[in-house]
């Protein structure tokens, strides 16, 4: 069964989201976009990924919950959860770990919590936007741990990046894959620490607008998150096309 597929996606309660990406609204424009599975992952925090799967599924989608986690090198590595129940847990101990800092609106807007029927229930009030005190060659055995599956965002960019933070691909992260941006340079994997890294694409979404067309799919023996999240863990590339 083929799906097309989006796992960084943010909502209002990241850092600089846009206000009007609610979890409703965007679950709802994924749908639109021709999405069929989608993930969660606002920066260092899971509080609206409850509202988010459940607006997903309204409007037919699969949904995993996630995060993009900020670590102590800056970092963005994408961290998905196989339920509610662990990504909850997950989130609790990053947020036991990110500096105590009260998030300063003015700078990074609102960070706002809600429901799946958009109504606001709070914000929340520690800056989400810094590091958490936890280092990139401990984040796969930790995602593990809760069930969970990650890699590194955008590996393309000029900052929050693997390469642009680290200087170069090193396979004893343990990453069996990374994501690109969709505006990739076409020989940027030429780099020879990347010469046969499998990538997928992801549109970062933190506005309605920036939600893009499906650009990829997955081949799955089921439309499922249990399916989509062990594709995942042992991705095999060959059920995996771009178009």
């Amino acid at each position: 069964m083929k799906l097309n597929f989006d796992l960084h996606l943010h909502s209002c309660l990241s850092p600089c989201g846009g206000e009007d990406n609610t979890p409703a609204n965007l679950a709802a424009m994924c749908a639109l976009a021709g999405l069929d599975a989608v993930a969660l992952t606002d920066h260092n925090a899971v509080g609206n990924c409850a509202a988010f799967c459940e607006a997903a599924g309204d409007n037919g989608l699969v949904a995993l919950p996630g995060m993009e986690l900020t670590t102590l090198e800056e970092v963005h590595v994408v961290c998905l959860l196989p339920d509610l129940d662990a990504a909850a847990v997950f989130g609790d101990e990053v947020y036991a770990r990110l500096p105590p800092f009260p998030n300063d609106v003015h700078i990074f807007g609102p960070q706002v919590l809600m429901d799946a029927g958009d109504r606001v229930l709070g914000e929340e009030p520690r800056m989400l936007a810094g590091a958490a005190n936890i280092g990139v060659y401990e984040v796969k055995a930790l995602v593990e741990r809760y069930g969970g599956v990650c890699w590194p965002a955008h590996i393309d960019r000029p900052s929050f990046s693997l390469l642009s933070n680290l200087g170069l691909w090193d396979p004893g992260l343990g990453f069996g894959f990374a994501e690109v941006s969709r505006a990739c340079p076409a020989d940027f994997l030429n780099r020879d620490d990347l010469r046969g890294l499998h990538t997928v694409t992801a549109s970062d979404a933190h506005y309605l607008d920036q939600i893009m067309d499906p650009c990829q799919s997955v081949d799955l023996p089921s439309r499922s998150a249990a399916a989509l999240l062990a594709w995942l863990r042992c991705p095999d590339f060959r059920l995996y096309s771009r178009f």
